[in-house]
């Protein structure tokens, strides 16, 4: 009897995991659209890209990589 219990538990997680790849699939699909319609708008998707990922970061966060990549700059003689 568990073993039937387990097996459709099993089934069930399966296709719960199955159901959240295809939406997963289809946001990625309406974010590659959004990002096209950005870019016939004459907006560089590198750099909304970049934004995107900033606003994801924590202040602190985003202030340290700010820090460092300045820091690398300066070493390299990019400024």
């Amino acid at each position: 009897m568990s073993d039937i219990i387990a097996a459709d538990q099993l089934r069930l997680l399966i296709e719960r995991i199955e159901r959240l790849e295809e939406e997963k699939k289809g946001i990625a699909d309406d974010i590659k659209d959004v990002y096209g319609e950005a870019k016939s708008t004459g907006f560089d998707t590198k750099t909304i890209r970049q934004i995107v990922r900033l606003r994801k970061m924590e202040k602190h966060h985003r202030d340290e990589a700010e820090m460092l990549l300045e820091t690398y700059k300066q070493a390299l003689g990019l400024d």
